[in-house]
Order: structure tokens, then C-alpha cells, then sequence
């Protein structure tokens, strides 16, 4: 799942708009649940996805308010996923893919975004 890499490569740093930060705040949930999602298949040691949110946040140097957000945002993201699909199982791995399209999708939308 190499979908979050292009907005790492965005100019992040400029402040953003009202609608790039809730696409900011969208990908934070999205990043955790493929955490949680990464975790019940490859286990609790996989910090894949929880490297890549605080890269993100590293880049963006968000206010206050938004590293808020941001943080609340991949913790649901991680709990609500961390609930549903508790083994690795088929439904897991679909799961994995529908969020690994999802956050495809946010992470161009951000990096087209930049500066």
C-alpha cells in the first residue's frame, strides 16, 4: 500500500485550505485503520502505517488544533477497523484494499494540492 508516498512528496508545509485540511484529517482516519488493518494480519509489531501518520504530521507541521484532529482522527480510524475485523481473514484483506484505494485517492487529491 504505497498510496500515502505521493503526499510525502507534497510541499506541505504551506498552510492549508478548509478543504485540504479535511482531506487531511479523512487520510489521518484512513491511515489508521489500514494500521489496525495492517496489524491483525501482519501483527501488533507492523508500525507501517503509524510511521507513515507521523511523517505526515512531520511535513505538515499542523497547528495545534489540527494536529488535534489529526491525531483523533487515526485513532478512530484505528478502533472503528481494530473492531470489525478482528482475525485476518478474507474480509480483512478486502478491507485492506478498499482503504488502500481510498487513501490513494486522498493522498493524490492532497499532493495535487500542493504548491
Amino acid at each position: 500500500m504505497s498510496w500515502a508516498v505521493p503526499l510525502m512528496f507534497a510541499a506541505a508545509l504551506a498552510a492549508r485550505a478548509p478543504e485540504e485540511r479535511q482531506a487531511l484529517i479523512d487520510l489521518a482516519y484512513v491511515l489508521g485503520e489500514a494500521h489496525a488493518l495492517r496489524q491483525v494480519c501482519s501483527g501488533t509489531g507492523d508500525q507501517t502505517w503509524r510511521v507513515r501518520m507521523n511523517r505526515m504530521m512531520e511535513l505538515e507541521q499542523p497547528d495545534t488544533g489540527l494536529e488535534r484532529r489529526l491525531v483523533d482522527a487515526f485513532n478512530a480510524g484505528f478502533m472503528t477497523r481494530q473492531a470489525e475485523r478482528p482475525a485476518c481473514d478474507a474480509g480483512a484483506l478486502a478491507a485492506e484494499r478498499a482503504t488502500a484505494v481510498r487513501g490513494r485517492a486522498l493522498s493524490e487529491k492532497l499532493a495535487r494540492s500542493g504548491p
